[in-house]
């Protein structure tokens, strides 16, 4: 039968030991009565329980503390231990709670400040004893080890795999027509697995894992039926190209884009849906309209947009009702630990303290970070090309629409209009040549390309955030364009804003001088970039130190355009080649896209030739009557 001092709690008042709760008639003795009782082995007098006989009485209490422990599994593990005098105890819940345990034959009580802080930690954060099964509480009580309280942290300096948390399962994503590699699979079940805790994390995949299709799939299934409703903030060439994803791994969610001059201005009009898609400036513009509603998750995508936390946008969006944040960047540092600290500050709000005592906690520098990624760790799930390459294709297709913004749509629409008016009907592919040069770039068209900047049109801004984050791995990058003088200023801007090597094959380099440009390309250790001609370097280049292709602008023939893509991709590639179609929608490039996927799905890649045919007519009469104006279009 267990012992009276087993049943009863104890309270410690300097030597006495007295009863919290009452046991019987039992009269309390001090700890020298009992313990002389033992040695004496007078255990039935003075009223004591025979069931203390040969119990020793430890004048010493111990002090407990919540443990985290390394697991072979990789799964954290919790337990209470207690020590007295250099020695370690393992104790249980119920040990706490009573005050005192008996170990080896030792009655000991429990340090009651001690146990008290322990007790509260506890059941603050809902722990028990044994694995870890929340990470928000696992989060609560690292924090509260690193900041001096009754915890023992043995993962304190090693990162914690984020998968870890994830309960094991062989679901897919219900209503998500796609068919998820499984490292995407894993990834939607990390979201998942947050979002039904109320928490925030950070998708940090390298650059063409399929983020977009993993935020998507949450959105979709997170367990208890779709997220509504949900906003995604992107940049606002982006916003259409997320619209047209969700419509397509997902039809059933229905999706608003809250953007232009004709966006509602009612809360209501919003709340219906079950995704609305905006823009960082809008939701500066529009804050106290979002504020209205309290969104089930906040997407932030290429959210590096909010690494200045003392940014109006980023205050604005931190700003917005949740109950959970995502961020989703393949570069979540940039330039310093405090981009960081800004991303985490919006998916875990209060998690790494305020800007201020961040800086000066977590210094600047390779130690700083290295004392920083165990606390984050946990939150951020990044997987590279490299180490998911046998789950990939060897070729992953990124096509991604961007849209112009209010002022460059108004100058395209002009440019349409004059194209109809001189040509009409009679308009030939060769007519569309301008509309085509605009979606390269404005500059073109106006003969300014030598002297304008590059970075003051929308869809020459995605091309760079694309070669910041091949050329951040140290990378190589085939850029196709149809247009000199496209080539060379995107080859200056690598040079100039990446200093970086970027060297030119079109018509003007001589075939003899081609090969020794690939060579010196690919002998260069990091990024780099060659910008190509697809008539140029479409044939009989061999280009596979580049495992990266970017098409800045869509071709007529699709045969072009793969044979250009096949300069990386083909036999001595060791990585999956991706390749990224940057797309205008709503333009003569949508059109083209649109014409490319049908020939393709009709095998038919035979030369189109420059004048407008029977079967050419109709891609043009839709390339000119199309508008990205939402003015246009209403």
């Amino acid at each position: 039968m267990e012992s009276i001092l087993e049943q009863t709690k104890w309270d410690v008042r300097g030597k006495e030991l007295r009863l919290v709760e009452p046991a019987g008639n039992i009269r309390v003795p001090s700890v020298d009565e009992i313990y002389s009782a033992l040695v004496e082995n007078r255990a039935t007098e003075n009223g004591m329980p025979s069931s203390v006989v040969g119990l020793r009485v430890s004048r010493y209490p111990l002090l407990p503390r919540l443990s985290i422990e390394e697991s072979v599994n990789g799964i954290p593990i919790y337990s209470i231990t207690g020590k007295c005098r250099g020695s370690l105890h393992s104790l249980e819940l119920t040990d706490l709670e009573r005050g005192h345990v008996i170990l080896n034959n030792t009655w000991y009580p429990i340090d009651p400040s001690t146990g008290t802080e322990v007790l509260e930690l506890l059941r603050a954060t809902g722990v028990e004893p044994g694995p870890v099964r929340s990470l928000k509480s696992f989060l609560h009580i690292r924090k509260a080890a690193a900041s001096g309280g009754p915890v023992d942290d043995a993962t304190a300096m090693r990162s914690v795999s984020p998968s870890a948390f994830i309960p094991a399962s062989d679901d897919t994503p219900y209503g998500v027509e796609a068919k998820l590699y499984p490292y995407q699979l894993l990834g939607w079940r990390w979201l998942k697995f947050l979002l039904s805790e109320g928490s925030g994390g950070l998708l940090a995949d390298e650059m063409g894992l399929g983020k977009t299709l993993q935020v998507i799939a949450a959105l979709s299934d997170a367990g208890e039926g779709p997220l509504r409703p949900s906003l995604i903030i992107a940049p606002g060439s982006l916003l259409e190209n997320w619209c047209r994803e969700i419509n397509k791994f997902a039809p059933q969610l229905k999706v608003l884009k809250h953007h232009g001059p004709s966006r509602t201005g009612r809360p209501a009009d919003l709340s219906v849906y079950d995704v609305v898609v905006t823009s960082y400036d809008i939701v500066v513009g529009d804050n106290s309209l979002l504020n209205m509603i309290c969104w089930k998750t906040v997407v932030l995508d290429e959210a590096q947009f909010i690494r200045n936390p003392y940014a109006q946008r980023t205050k604005a969006v931190k700003h917005l009702q949740r109950e959970a944040g995502l961020a989703v960047t393949g570069t979540p540092i940039e330039n310093q630990l405090l981009d960081v600290w800004s991303i985490m500050d919006f998916v875990y709000p209060g998690y790494l303290g305020d800007a201020r005592s961040f800086e000066k906690n977590y210094l600047n520098s390779k130690d700083g970070a290295a004392q920083l990624e165990p606390l984050i760790s946990p939150l951020i799930l990044r997987r590279r090309v490299a180490e998911v390459a046998q789950d990939l294709p060897p070729r992953i297709d990124i096509p991604q629409l961007l849209e112009l913004d209010e002022s460059e749509a108004a100058v395209y629409d002009a440019e349409r209009r004059r194209i109809y008016a001189e040509y009409g009907s009679a308009a030939t592919l060769v007519a569309l040549t301008s509309l085509r040069r605009f979606c390269a770039h404005p500059s073109l068209m106006g003969g300014s390309f030598d002297t304008a900047d590059p970075m003051i049109f929308s869809k020459f801004r995605r091309l760079d955030e694309i070669i910041e984050e091949i050329f951040e791995r140290n990378e190589k990058v085939l850029i196709f364009t149809s247009f000199t003088a496209m080539a060379d200023i995107i080859a200056r801007h690598v040079v100039n804003h990446f200093g970086a090597f970027a060297g030119v094959i079109d018509g003007r380099l001589a075939i003899e001088e081609r090969q020794p440009m690939i060579d010196r390309f690919g002998s260069i250790r990091g990024g780099a970039a060659l910008v190509l001609n697809p008539k140029a370097g479409g044939a009989g280049l061999n280009i596979v130190a580049a495992n990266h292709v970017v098409h800045y602008n869509p071709e007529w023939n699709p045969a072009l355009e793969d044979q250009a893509s096949a300069r990386a991709h083909r036999r001595g590639q060791e990585l999956p080649v991706t390749v990224h179609r940057l797309l205008v929608a709503d333009t003569v490039e949508d059109v083209v896209n649109d014409r490319l996927s049908r020939k393709r799905t009709l095998s038919n890649a035979a030369i189109v030739g420059i004048e407008g045919s029977d079967q050419d007519y109709g891609d043009i009469i839709e390339a000119l009557s199309r508008s990205p104006s939402k003015q246009e279009r209403k």
